[in-house]
């Protein structure tokens, strides 16, 4: 497993902007696809956004595409999410997570390691 630690969040008004940042342990970083779920108050875990161990390959929920993009470094051993024009919406607490599955619109249940969390909250 991959130890996992996001920071970023935070309150912003709609249309705003935040980046969120995951740092990752361990030396094999760039062999794991990186994904970045979100789950509001009720609701179930959903996917955002994914990419490949090489970073060449994305995918994006459609809620998200044209506004949020993902994007890793290997050699910091993070990925990143850049979150524009935000919406109420996309309030939620975001997750970053590893796993060596496809980076094509992976669940919730294909990964094994996570972090903590970060809260993102979007006024109106």
């Amino acid at each position: 497993q991959v130890q996992l630690v996001e920071s970023g969040g935070g309150l912003v008004q709609a249309g705003g902007s935040l980046r969120l940042s995951c740092a990752a342990s361990g030396r094999t970083f760039s062999t794991y696809t990186m994904a970045w779920f979100r789950q509001a108050p009720g609701k179930e875990r959903e996917f955002v956004a994914s990419i490949s161990g090489s970073g060449i390959n994305t995918a994006y929920a459609d809620s998200v595409k044209g506004r949020f993009t993902i994007s890793r470094d290997n050699a910091k051993n993070t990925v990143y999410l850049q979150m524009n024009s935000l919406k109420p919406e996309d309030t939620a607490v975001y997750y970053c997570a590893a796993s060596r599955v496809s980076y094509y619109y992976p669940s919730p249940a294909d990964f094994d390691s996570w972090g903590q969390g970060t809260q993102v909250t979007v006024s109106s």
